[in-house]
């Protein structure tokens, strides 16, 4: 939570400067091309990725398994998915990084990391 505040107001100001700079170096026309590009382009590997996993889970349900991946695979989409739509250059770049599978294994592996640590800490109650 403490890093909730500082982000929401350094990751918008970077992005504006990004703006600025891309308008400067490709051309007011290029910069908005490229923003509704990967919006676009990010909802459809969104769209692609989210169908797939739900294959995954539907495939692992019928086998009588916890379907511990694609829930996994589901929250990174779906973040992912979320921060792609947000206009900006940083957001559509960690956005693409949680929709491919190849670099959404790390944030899955920071994810349970931090799941650890708050359950560790109290900060996240089980229920049993």
């Amino acid at each position: 939570m403490r890093f909730l505040v500082p982000f929401l107001i350094i990751v918008p100001a970077l992005e504006i400067a990004l703006f600025i700079l891309s308008g400067q170096l490709v051309g007011l026309w290029w910069t908005l091309f490229l923003i509704l590009f990967t919006g676009v382009a990010g909802a459809l590997i969104a769209k692609n990725q989210g169908l797939k996993t739900l294959e995954r889970l539907k495939l692992e349900l019928r086998s009588g398994q916890i379907p511990q991946g694609p829930i996994m695979d589901s929250f990174c989409i779906l973040v992912g998915g979320v921060l792609i739509l947000t206009p900006g250059f940083i957001t559509d770049s960690l956005g693409l990084s949680l929709l491919l599978p190849v670099t959404r294994v790390f944030w899955k592996r920071k994810a349970k990391q931090w799941f650890r640590k708050w359950i560790e800490d109290n900060r996240i109650i089980i229920m049993r």
